[in-house]
């Protein structure tokens, strides 16, 4: 997440100023999760780190409207706080999500 986080800021930076306007780069986080979990199951800092994020009952890219709820619960920070014991957050829950090893492309 820390790869994302930073290409967000950059990304964010290029239209606004995201010291002063806190909230572009976790707008930028939003989009870049609704689009890259959901067409690909995985963004490029998953991607750098070996993992994906599909669906939890068919293991395929789970969408855009459900990668950006993820996305949206992952920026409030508590969800992935609080895991089951098969390390599924309140983000995963909701969007019906598992983060797995391997890569996908």
């Amino acid at each position: 997440m820390l790869v994302d986080w930073i290409l967000c800021v950059l990304a964010a930076g290029l239209f606004s100023h995201p010291s002063r306007e806190a909230w572009t780069p976790s707008l930028v986080l939003i989009a870049e999760y609704a689009f890259f979990i959901g067409v690909f199951g995985q963004t490029p800092g998953m991607w750098l780190a070996r993992i994906r994020c599909v669906s939890v009952t068919t293991e395929a890219a789970v969408g855009i409207p459900r990668a950006a709820l993820r996305g949206l619960l992952l920026t409030l920070l508590v969800p992935p706080l609080v895991m089951d014991g098969a390390r599924r957050g309140w983000h995963d829950k909701a969007a019906g999500t598992i983060v797995l090893a391997g890569r996908t492309g």
